[in-house]
């Protein structure tokens, strides 16, 4: 089973968003199981801060050994600030999804939207259905 920490939010598409402790801003980033799926991640082509995007629009690609994959921002937000160190380290990601491996911070433009997604036990069992 793959590692759902409490205190975060998910989406459908296996994007998570962790508080970064700065009010309205998150850390974003594939989930444990996502990184799986797509096995060794050996490129991330990330947008650069300032730049804005809506629910679901696409913030950038994934590009593994077998799969090349699309990044869907979760909710609407601005760009703070990309994780540059995976610029070099791709794999980062494999090792520590929700740490080291976070590939943006956004700051969301409606906290409502990121209460609407799904929680830790949420996110359990829409893996479980999988």
């Amino acid at each position: 089973m793959s590692n759902v920490p409490s205190g975060l939010r998910f989406t459908a598409d296996h994007e998570y968003l962790k508080p970064t402790g700065q009010p309205g801003v998150y850390l974003v980033g594939i989930t444990d199981y996502a990184q799986g799926e797509l096995g060794d991640i050996v490129f991330l082509d990330l947008p650069k801060a300032g730049a804005k995007f809506g629910a679901h629009d696409t913030f950038g690609t994934v590009e593994a050994v077998k799969a090349v994959s699309d990044l869907y921002c979760p909710v609407a937000g601005e760009i703070v600030e990309s994780n540059t160190r995976l610029d070099a380290e791709p794999a980062v990601v494999n090792g520590d999804a929700y740490g080291e491996g976070w590939m943006i911070k956004l700051k969301v433009a409606n906290q409502a939207d990121v209460d609407a997604l799904m929680d830790s036990a949420a996110y359990t069992a829409h893996l479980a259905g999988k």
